[in-house]
């Protein structure tokens, strides 16, 4: 009994952590967390942000949100004149620009629905913080900028009130950071681990990652705060478990096609990218199914090698 109360204890101590989105929301979405947020989007815009007004986002500690926390984001508006949404994203989500251009366009015409004058439509940015790499965009950097360009000469921007930016965290500590980049690279390494040696050190010359810093510690010992952690966590693992469910049976019922049938892109469409783990759950039942293993090399990726051992 007493080593659960204690474990119990660890948990309720250990910080939350800044990349589960509806944490995020609250560290730089909350009124009063203005500083830090502009200190961030400074970072990111490479642009004098003088001014942030957060009073447009959900206050999610007031209230319980009901279902599944679905859109967690921030909206700021900037320097009185733009507006500028944050998305923090744990898992790599179907379409995830078209996302993210959806939003881009819904914000941008919400101006216009209040006056019907394009004149007040203002300048909005969409910033995509991801926790996982973009496939099309695995020879860039970590940070990139994207706005509508003129393609066949002079690449001239067309306007500056679309732009959207792609920060890919697992990218950071690959690349090397210069210049502005590296207080980027700094906030980037507080999202990943606020408690580590490193982070420390950027917060001796940050005010406003020490001000964030202290804020965390204290929503992590906030009961409600950490209620809407879980759920969001409980959430995500739901989510990944649904899209693993339906993807071994898709591995399945592809194996079953291609064997019973003879029909190679019947296993094809049910195999899809996975983990290695994964590649050799799919060699092992086609090894039981009698598949030739030069033929499982070529759907798996596997070598002769390993799928032998299985």
């Amino acid at each position: 009994m007493q080593n659960d109360n204690y474990e119990n204890t660890m948990e309720k101590n250990k910080i939350l952590s800044p990349k589960i989105d509806v944490i995020f929301q609250i560290l730089f979405g909350e009124i009063g967390s203005e500083k830090i947020t502009q200190d961030l989007l400074s970072c990111i815009l490479s642009e004098k942000i003088y001014d942030v007004n957060l009073n447009q986002n959900i206050v999610l500690r007031r209230e319980l949100p009901e279902g599944k926390l679905g859109i967690v984001d921030v909206l700021a508006k900037i320097n009185d004149n733009e507006y500028c949404n944050i998305e923090m994203q744990m898992t790599n989500k179907k379409n995830i620009i078209k996302r993210m251009l959806y939003y881009w366009s819904r914000q941008y015409s919400r101006e216009i629905m209040k006056s019907e004058n394009y004149q007040d439509l203002k300048r909005t940015i969409i910033i995509l913080i991801a926790n996982f790499e973009l496939t099309n965009l695995s020879e860039l950097g970590f940070h990139t900028k994207w706005k509508i360009i003129e393609e066949k000469e002079r690449k001239i921007i067309l306007t500056e009130d679309m732009e959207l930016n792609i920060i890919e965290i697992p990218k950071v500590h690959k690349l090397k950071a210069t210049g502005k980049e590296q207080k980027l690279k700094e906030w980037i390494s507080f999202l990943e681990n606020p408690e580590s040696k490193e982070v420390s050190v950027y917060m001796e010359k940050n005010e406003s990652m020490k001000s964030a810093k202290n804020k965390l510690d204290k929503m992590s010992k906030d009961e409600k705060v950490r209620r809407l952690a879980e759920l969001r966590q409980k959430a995500l693992m739901d989510e990944r478990e649904a899209e693993y469910t339906g993807y071994c049976k898709g591995v399945e019922q592809g194996i079953e096609q291609g064997i019973e049938q003879g029909i190679e892109q019947g296993i094809k469409q049910g195999i899809k990218q996975g983990t290695m783990q994964q590649n050799k759950e799919i060699a092992k039942k086609m090894r039981e199914k009698g598949a030739d293993i030069s033929f499982i090399v070529e759907i798996t990726g596997l070598s002769e090698e390993e799928i032998l051992k299985l």
